[in-house]
């Protein structure tokens, strides 16, 4: 993967890259770590990021929060970055896994919600009809 380049953009320091994005410096500095996010440095060393590397740490997120492996998203995040015939059969394969993965896991949380929801309504008869 490599460096933003920062030319043209407005940059900013690691600090507003994670407010932006609503994580912890210390999580930038992991996605940096595990080669899941680029930046440049300064003259002086600092890590300098532009708003495509705030809008990068918000998807790296959204993969986390749906439940990938920082090992599965870095194997995906080459066809992200820079699509290609060389790695698209293997990543469709991985992305096809994921995908079916997040569907069950979406059922099972529509079942846990709509066993919740009949409870819910047992709970409520039984009040309504206790205090009736």
């Amino acid at each position: 993967m490599c460096a933003a380049d920062h030319s043209r953009e407005q940059v900013m320091r690691i600090g507003e890259v994670a407010s932006r994005a609503g994580v912890s410096v210390r999580s930038v500095r992991y996605y940096e770590d595990q080669g899941l996010l680029a930046s440049t440095r300064s003259a002086g060393g600092q890590r300098q990021y532009t708003e495509h590397e705030v809008e990068r740490v918000q998807f790296l997120q959204r993969l986390y929060a749906a439940g990938l492996s920082s090992r599965t998203i870095a194997e995906l995040l080459p066809c992200v970055d820079a699509p290609s015939e060389v790695h698209s059969d293997a990543a469709l394969e991985r992305m096809a896994q994921e995908r079916d993965r997040l569907t069950e896991h979406i059922a099972d949380l529509v079942r846990t919600r709509d066993a919740l929801n009949a409870l819910m309504t047992a709970a409520r008869e039984y009040r309504d009809a206790q205090f009736a």
